[in-house]
């Protein structure tokens, strides 16, 4: 496969109603149903106090600040603006690793919700040979798609939306269905749904945060949208109730169908539906419902893959990453040595995770360790958003309602949350038997991640120095 440098560019095929399905898929996923529901009705409340310590303030600085630097390569162009090109790299850098790390937990949820397609289906008897030969041949049908381009990967990306829909409202209509006949599974009164200040409770706080991120996603393909500027704005505007929606009753219907000790971040939502569809004499649902989780998540795989493969360019192109990250594909435009690698490393990730008991632990640590990297990335995001807000406003750009002030404020706010949940994340589970060597081990990978990264960025621009002196 021959490349050609950045003298190709990308075709604006991306209108409004592609980007509204972007952001359902970036924005939210069935994943964190199970999730929710493990922790009881008190889920509900959080998910709505997530919404607006999170989610909001999110929505507002990414509206900001995508109308006014609608460039390639999203939060690290926002941050290198802010803070310079330092700062830059290091947000893209551990946004793109963490997220990537976070990729190998999507594929075995995929693989889980296929295996139990029916109501006598054993998820236990898959083999580690199944995960890993299912994960790989959907590693590379979405890599072959994001290398074709937006225009081949845009209808994965929003059939993956349009499955997250449908496998929700057949979660609720089969709850629904459920509760009338056998009423609620999970007792939700004034008791119950009032949320617990426990240690253990404000931990999984953290993950609901991490959960309502994914609205800057559509940043780092904003050279494939049409009109950015307010394509942008407009579509979160679409998307942003129909990620509530799919979080909330999403999880209430979980807590209905089947009781929090049954739910898990990992079979949940298809055990809920099973369970329902079973109870009301409907199991035939059951492979709609599985079939609806897996492209939902698929969509999903496929939406990253591509989108992050926009931030190796971003970095390539400042010279802190290998020359040929800069190359695109000659015929599609795409970054296709990017998305490969990608998927090389993801694919790497997958064997890692079933490998052995020993190493699957390590792989834990691992991927406790990527919510702090995948959060890190936001402390800069705000921080962008309250020092860029102070200067003129460009041609063009949309205005935020109340301004500047309220541009600061939802940043101070996503800023503060943002940090509580990084060190929450270090918190060790009430189960750990070494609880101090877990924390140890949490910060020491981070350390790695964050001194890797800088390590890249001091040898990317000593080559740009030799380079510059040569020439």
């Amino acid at each position: 496969m021959s490349l050609t440098s950045t003298t190709a560019q990308p075709a604006r095929t991306l209108g409004i109603l592609d980007v509204t399905l972007f952001m359902v898929t970036a924005g939210c996923s069935m994943q964190w149903l199970g999730t929710a529901a493990a922790t009881g009705a008190s889920s509900l409340i959080v998910w709505l106090l997530g919404g607006v310590a999170m989610f909001l303030p999110l929505s507002l600085c990414v509206v900001f600040l995508s109308s006014r630097y609608p460039d390639k390569g999203g939060l690290y162009a926002w941050s290198e603006q802010a803070f310079g090109p330092f700062a830059g790299f290091i947000t893209g850098w551990t946004y793109w690793t963490g997220t990537l790390v976070f990729l190998p937990s999507v594929l075995y949820f995929i693989a889980g919700s296929v295996r139990l397609w029916s109501a006598d289906s054993d998820p236990a008897s898959a083999t580690p040979a199944y995960f890993i030969g299912f994960s790989l041949v959907a590693i590379a049908m979405t890599a072959v798609l994001n290398v074709r381009g937006m225009s081949a990967a845009k209808w994965l990306n929003s059939a993956g939306a349009v499955a997250r829909w449908a496998g929700t409202l057949l979660l609720v209509a089969l709850a629904f269905a459920s509760w009338r006949r056998f009423g609620s599974a999970t007792p939700i009164n004034r008791q119950t749904i009032v949320p617990s200040l426990q240690i253990t409770d404000l931990i999984f706080w953290t993950a609901l945060a991490f959960a309502y991120t994914g609205p800057e996603g559509a940043s780092f393909v904003g050279s494939e949208i049409r009109d950015p500027k307010r394509t942008i704005p407009r579509a979160l505007l679409f998307a942003a109730p129909m990620i509530a929606a799919v979080y909330i009753v999403g999880t209430a219907s979980v807590l209905v169908s089947i009781p929090p000790d049954r739910a898990s971040g990992l079979y949940g939502v298809i055990e809920a539906i099973r369970s329902a569809a079973s109870r009301v004499g409907l199991p035939w649902l059951i492979p709609l419902g599985a079939a609806c989780v897996a492209l939902d998540r698929i969509g999903s795989l496929c939406l990253w893959l591509g989108a992050l493969a926009r931030i190796p360019i971003s970095a390539g192109i400042h010279h802190y990453l290998p020359r040929r990250f800069t190359s695109l594909h000659p015929r599609h435009a795409t970054p296709a040595v990017a998305i490969w690698t990608q998927a090389i490393i993801v694919a790497l990730l997958v064997v890692l995770g079933q490998s052995g008991t020993s190493v699957r632990g390590a792989y834990n640590v691992l991927i406790q360790m990527m919510v702090v990297g995948s959060m890190l990335p936001f402390l800069a995001l705000f921080g962008a958003a309250i020092r860029l807000s102070s200067e003129p406003p460009n041609v063009g750009q949309i205005r935020v309602p109340g301004g500047r002030p309220v541009i600061v404020a939802a940043a101070l706010l996503g800023f503060a949350i943002t940090l509580v949940s990084i060190v929450l994340a270090f918190v060790p589970a009430a189960d750990e038997p070494n609880p101090t060597l877990e924390v140890l081990k949490v910060a020491g990978i981070t350390a790695v991640l964050l001194i890797g990264g800088a390590a890249v960025y001091i040898a990317g621009s000593v080559r740009t120095r030799r380079a510059a002196a040569v020439g």
